[in-house]
């Protein structure tokens, strides 16, 4: 059986895990984020900490146009 890498969706941080070692024990502290994309279909995202979920989850939401928010009177911003 051959080792596992997994990296970390936001950091690209690595982590290797043997066959001889458990997944819960080399993934300690690791967040995994299951995707529900239709039926049967499920992506999985890894994260190595909390901060690297939160800056993930971060960069999925779309942004506001800054010329959006530049047509609001500056008081009301």
């Amino acid at each position: 059986m051959e080792e596992t890498r997994l990296s970390c969706q936001s950091c690209g941080r690595i982590v290797v895990i043997s066959p001889e070692e458990p997944p819960c024990k080399a993934l300690k502290g690791w967040l995994t984020l299951s995707h529900w994309q239709g039926p049967e279909a499920v992506a999985q995202y890894s994260f190595c900490s909390f901060t690297c979920l939160k800056a993930w989850a971060e960069a999925q939401l779309p942004a506001i146009p800054r010329a959006f928010l530049d047509s609001f009177p500056e008081e009301e911003r």
